[in-house]
């Protein structure tokens, strides 16, 4: 597989632990996904683009920074793809689905939560499905692995998982050269049913991380599982 890995945060690094695929990040080679430009000769020998970037403070009150990473330049990648005829694999977010009235499928119009992180991921996914000629687009939410909070919600609920198993089922898309758009996730659950598994010790908690937290993000794997 000729594919360039994007990021080397919680799910790019896990990619690349399980697949060796080559990876470029700001910590490890000073990339910044904001000026791609000035790595179009780094990025030309792969045929695949693995973008795990995306500026993920979920509640943070910074539009610029959502704007600029999950939107602009993502915009500017889906158009280098499309000229240089590569395929571009998007990591996206199961949060375009907050507030949706049931499990949402990939065919629906998502309705964002309110917040600019869900909004700009939508406004990129667009952009992909727009303007790329070759894409997967990927909706998915991950943790990591041991859960290492101490307390975990009881109260959101969707489809979530640990890094690992949403690693795992991405790489197998990926290889088996699927397109299009997946939603990517396991059995529905809560925060605190997934964290129990790995940390016992971890406690309940009936709360709100902020007032644009949507408590339903379930998706429609039907997709997926088929």
């Amino acid at each position: 597989m000729n594919c360039l890995i994007l990021g080397d945060g919680l799910l790019g690094s896990e990619i690349q632990t399980q697949t060796q695929w080559p990876c470029i990040s700001r910590k490890g080679n000073g990339f910044d996904f904001n000026n791609l430009y000035l790595y179009e000769d780094y990025l030309d020998p792969f045929q695949t683009i693995l973008n795990c970037i995306g500026y993920t403070n979920t509640y943070s009150k910074e539009r610029e920074l959502h704007w600029q990473t999950n939107y602009i330049s993502v915009c500017y990648l889906t158009d280098y793809c499309r000229k240089h005829k590569k395929k571009l694999i998007h990591i996206s977010s199961d949060y375009i689905y907050a507030n949706s009235d049931k499990p949402s499928s990939e065919n629906s119009v998502p309705v964002h939560a309110e917040n600019w992180y869900s909004y700009t991921k939508l406004l990129g996914d667009a952009y992909v499905q727009g303007f790329s000629e070759d894409y997967l687009l990927i909706r998915t939410s991950f943790k990591p692995k041991p859960f290492p909070y101490e307390k975990a919600l009881v109260n959101q609920i969707g489809n979530f998982d640990y890094v690992d198993k949403i690693s795992e089922i991405i790489i197998g898309l990926i290889n088996e050269g699927k397109s299009g758009v997946y939603n990517v996730g396991t059995k529905r659950k809560t925060i605190y049913e997934l964290a129990v598994k790995t940390n016992p010790d971890v406690e309940p908690w009936f709360g709100s991380i902020d007032d644009t937290m949507p408590y339903n993000i379930t998706m429609d794997l039907r997709k997926l599982n088929e």
